[in-house]
C-alpha cells in the first residue's frame, strides 16, 4: 500500500491548552483507521487540523506527497478531504437533494447545479434517503440525518474520508446499517478514518487502530494487538473491557 496521508510531529495549542503533541502517524490508500481514544484526548483537534480548521502550530501534514500544513478548508475539500461532523447541523429549510446538491458544489467549482443535482441522487440513494429526497432536512430523524450527513461527505468525491462518531446516538439496528454502509464505502476503495467510541464497530470494520490521550498518540497497530496495550487499557478501555476480551479469547 502506498501513504495517502503523513503527520510528522503535530502539534496544536489553543493559548495554554496543548491539544496535540507531535503526533507521527502515517495513513495507507484504501485502509479504514479507527481513531480512538477518551473525550478530550485530541481526536476531533486531530481531524480539524488536518482539514484546515484549526492548523498546525507546528509539525507538517502531508496529503498525496502535497504538504497540506497551512491549507484551507475549501481547498482541503477540493483536494479530496473530506468529513462528517460529531453535531450535525444540515441546512434545516434545504431539501435532503439540495443539502447533498450544495457539497458537491462547495468542493467542485465549476460544476453545473444540474449535475451536482444528479451526482446528488446517487449519493442519497446510497445512504437509503430515496424517500425523503425532495422534504426538508428538519424533518429527518437523528439516524436519517447522519445519513445524509455522509452522504454530503461523499458527495465532495473523497479520496480519504473522516467519520466523526457517525453512530453516536443510534439504536442498535441504525448502527449496524450505518456500519454497512462504512464496510460498502471500504469496498468502494474509499481510504477512512473513524472517530469511534463503539469498540464492536472499530473491531468489526477497522483494519488498523490509532489511540490518541491527552493529545499524544500512545499506540497505533493492527486491532487486536492495540486493544490488549496495557497503555490503551489503562487509558481508555478499562480492566473490565480487557477482561471480557481475554474471555472471548
Amino acid at each position: 500500500m502506498s501513504e495517502i496521508l503523513r503527520l510528522d510531529a503535530v502539534s496544536r495549542h489553543f493559548g495554554g491548552l496543548q491539544a496535540l503533541r507531535g503526533v507521527t502517524l502515517g495513513i495507507d490508500k484504501g485502509e479504514v483507521l479507527g481513531l480512538i481514544g477518551p473525550n478530550g484526548a485530541g481526536k476531533t483537534t486531530l481531524v480539524n487540523t488536518i482539514c484546515g480548521v484549526t492548523p498546525a502550530s507546528s509539525g507538517a501534514v502531508t496529503f498525496m506527497g502535497r504538504d497540506i500544513t497551512r491549507i484551507k478548508t475549501y481547498q482541503a475539500a477540493r483536494l479530496g478531504l473530506s468529513r462528517t461532523f460529531q453535531i450535525v447541523q444540515p441546512f434545516a429549510e434545504f431539501s435532503v437533494l439540495d443539502n447533498v446538491a450544495a457539497a458537491a458544489l462547495f468542493s467542485q467549482p465549476g460544476e453545473s447545479l444540474k449535475s451536482a443535482r444528479e451526482e446528488a441522487r446517487a449519493h442519497v440513494a446510497f445512504v437509503g434517503l430515496e424517500a425523503q429526497a425532495e422534504k426538508s432536512a428538519a424533518t429527518l430523524t437523528l439516524a436519517m440525518r447522519k445519513r445524509l450527513e455522509l452522504a454530503k461527505a461523499l458527495a465532495m468525491k473523497p479520496k480519504l474520508l473522516f467519520l466523526d462518531e457517525v453512530n453516536a446516538g443510534l439504536n442498535s439496528a441504525e448502527v449496524e446499517r450505518a456500519t454497512g454502509l462504512i464496510h460498502q464505502l471500504a469496498a468502494d476503495g474509499i481510504t477512512v478514518v473513524m472517530i469511534e467510541h463503539l469498540m464492536k464497530v472499530v473491531l468489526n470494520v477497522c483494519t488498523r487502530i490509532a489511540v490518541l490521550h491527552n493529545g499524544q498518540l500512545i499506540a497505533d497497530g493492527e486491532p487486536r494487538d492495540v486493544i490488549s496495550n496495557p497503555a490503551v487499557v489503562d487509558a481508555y478501555l478499562g480492566q473490565q473491557y480487557a477482561k471480557r476480551n481475554a474471555a472471548g479469547d
